[in-house]
């Protein structure tokens, strides 16, 4: 079995719910449910292209302490509490992934860890 690493983003949450940002096994990784969330809500407020925008800076630096990046992603799941933010948070999926184009879920969900909370994304990773 190859050996696991837990990739931390240092926040409470990790420790209380006991789930890592992201988890490595082999050349396989697994980022969690990524929000834009701070202590002081999210960043970039109720925009939902500003946090998408976060989300993903989120997910790349878990993926770089993995040792992958986006060019290694195979899936996403994209989670919106309104379809209508859909074509904002879908312009920013395609600036990053325009040309990896992984296997992509969308799902409308009633709610998210706070109400201040538009979008969640999670990514799978294989790495070549």
């Amino acid at each position: 079995m190859s050996q696991r690493q837990n990739i931390s983003s240092g926040s409470a949450g990790e420790s209380l719910l006991g789930y890592s940002r992201a988890v490595r096994i082999g050349k396989h990784v697994a980022v969690a449910g990524i929000t834009a969330n701070t202590g002081a809500g999210p960043v970039g407020g109720s925009d939902p292209a500003a946090q998408t925008r976060e989300i993903f800076s989120r997910i790349g630096d878990a993926l770089k302490e993995a040792g992958a990046s986006f060019e290694d992603v195979i899936r996403t799941r994209i989670y919106l509490t309104s379809m209508s933010d859909l074509e904002a948070v879908g312009r920013i999926h395609g600036e990053v992934f325009r040309s990896i184009r992984p296997a992509t879920a969308v799902l409308h969900v009633q709610s998210l860890a706070t109400d201040q909370l538009l979008v969640e994304i999670e990514a799978d990773a294989v790495l070549a």
